[in-house]
């Protein structure tokens, strides 16, 4: 979800980014550093196939933005392998006033890297500063708040507007906090490139970039949230490369620890018997989709939507395209990642081309043509996609193929020029949250343009709700309008195949794409098998 919202922002950021980035350091080949990553114990190598576009971590827009700037601003809240959210900037949360307030209570031992203390000052900057400039995913999840004020040092208190029992897990998760005393100098916090001079508090600090070679961070030797207040590791490196192949070369060479990106899956099919690879699994937050445009005739009509519901042979797609690393939802968008909100009650649509067919002449259809888009730079969604086409001729309906260069493709999105929307979500972690952004009507992500007010009147229910025993009922109901409707058609949760060398142990893991094993908590703690 980030992902594909901050996509939305990139171009009217790329003339600023490119204006201020820091300069090419004239010293260091950027080139592979030894055996083992070449630093032993003290040092772990990340290969990445990106530069860092943006240093300012409120608009970061690629992966290795997220990496390196996780490792530098903390968060409220990381989250467990199960994503329940765990402390890590605050150590304790609730809501008051029957859900209209909320307060957080933060830690008192963590600094800025020019030594002055990070306080709840930094938190209301941040989230205000988000809320009076509208930019990022943030601002999409904040809009109960009234006002941010700093109680203390070490606690904050947010007024609502109204009940919302999702902002707390939002804040806390999705934003970063950012030094009062740098970011309020720039005339516009969202503009602010950040690009030299880092001020940071996260476990490592940024210390050299060697932009298309590599970027070097350095340890913060007191850093409370490591095991025993400091990072074990002194050094780490991402590396860039060209492409997941070489870097899956440069790993089994020894020039680097550890691949962050996310494996396809026929490359970690092929590391499996590697022994001095290892491959950590990562359950997804997100899923598989396919939208169909419910404002789009024929597509208006849910038995059309059925029928291509029907047409899909979910199993293949799992089995062949994704090598078995994917499981079914059910058909539902409360995943298995969800166990806090899961149904399983929702079943998902079997591949039943003669009950398509049935629909679409009930429907009034004949030869039902309809076209699709997809990131054509996704290896996964490639590879179903003519799946999808295929196994849709088989109940006569003809699916063309768009395969689009990426900015082509979110543009479309977001702007519903489509009749069916192949894609995924990277980060569904609150369904109450996620479902106000993705199937409300006129929500920020709502692809489909949904609309529907028994849907938006469950949705508000779920999310006014202050815990996931109190929202499960209407979200649950809510997820089953969206089966039968076909307002989503859900065809896999993703296993996420990380590669690292088999040196190195004591990950911690966390479920979703930009976190995986490379998220500040994982690499504060990592280290040296035996």
């Amino acid at each position: 979800m980030r992902r594909i919202a901050l996509a939305a922002a990139a171009a009217a950021l790329a003339a600023a980014v490119a204006a201020c980035a820091p300069s090419t350091p004239s010293s260091g080949t950027g080139g592979a550093t030894g055996g083992s990553g070449g630093g032993g114990a003290d040092r772990i190598t990340i290969g990445t196939t990106a530069d860092v576009v943006n240093f300012n971590p409120l608009v970061g827009n690629s992966r290795t933005d997220t990496w390196v700037t996780n490792l530098m601003y903390p968060h409220l809240m990381q989250m467990d392998e199960s994503g329940q959210r765990i402390p890590y900037f605050a150590t304790e949360w609730s809501y008051g006033d029957k859900g209209k307030s909320a307060t957080v209570k933060l830690r008192d031992d963590l600094k800025w890297s020019d030594g002055k203390p990070v306080t709840a000052d930094d938190v209301v900057f941040t989230i205000e500063a988000v809320k009076k400039e509208k930019f990022g995913v943030v601002a999409g999840l904040i809009t109960a708040l009234d006002k941010a004020e700093a109680v203390s040092p070490t606690e904050v208190k947010f007024t609502l507007t109204r009940p919302d029992g999702t902002f707390l897990h939002n804040v806390g998760f999705w934003m970063p906090v950012v030094p009062k005393h740098i970011f309020e100098k720039a005339p516009s916090v969202q503009k602010f490139a950040n690009a030299e001079n880092w001020v940071s508090a996260g476990p490592y600090r940024l210390t050299k970039v060697e932009r298309g070679q590599r970027y070097l961070m350095e340890r913060v030797d007191s850093f409370g949230p490591a095991p025993g207040g400091k990072p074990g590791v002194k050094e780490v490196v991402f590396r860039v490369f060209p492409d997941v192949n070489t870097e899956v070369l440069a790993l089994r060479n020894g020039e680097i620890d550890m691949i962050g990106n996310v494996l396809p899956p026929a490359t970690a099919a092929t590391l499996k018997s590697d022994a001095k690879i290892k491959l950590t699994q990562i359950p997804s937050l997100g899923w598989a989709h396919l939208q169909y445009n419910t404002k789009r005739k024929p597509l208006d009509d849910v038995r059309v939507r059925q029928a291509l519901a029907y047409s899909v042979d979910y199993e293949a797609i799992r089995n062949i395209a994704m090598q078995g690393f994917a499981k079914s939802s059910n058909g539902s968008v409360l995943t298995p990642s969800q166990p806090d909100y899961v149904d399983p009650t929702i079943k998902e649509y079997p591949f039943d081309p003669a009950k398509a067919k049935a629909l679409l002449a009930e429907a009034g259809q004949q030869n039902l043509s309809v076209s699709m888009i997809y990131d054509q730079a996704d290896p996964n969604i490639a590879k179903w996609a003519p799946m999808v086409r295929d196994s849709a001729k088989k109940a006569g309906i003809t699916i063309k193929l768009q395969g689009l260069e990426r900015n082509t493709y979110v543009d479309k999105s977001l702007k519903h020029d489509f009749d069916i929307y192949a894609g995924s979500w990277a980060i569904m972690d609150n369904p109450p949250a996620n479902f106000g952004l993705a199937f409300k009507t006129g929500g920020f992500i709502n692809y489909g343009q949904v609309a529907d007010p028994k849907l938006d009147e469950l949705i508000d229910k779920g999310q006014r709700a202050l815990s996931p025993e109190e929202a499960k009922a209407p979200i649950q109901e809510a997820a089953r309008i969206i089966r039968d409707q076909v307002y989503d058609n859900v065809l896999y949760v993703e296993t996420f195949n990380i590669a690292h060398s088999a040196e190195w142990t004591n990950w911690k893991p966390m479920p979703s794409e930009l976190l995986s094993i490379l998220n500040p908590l994982s690499l504060a703690q990592v280290k040296r098998a035996g």
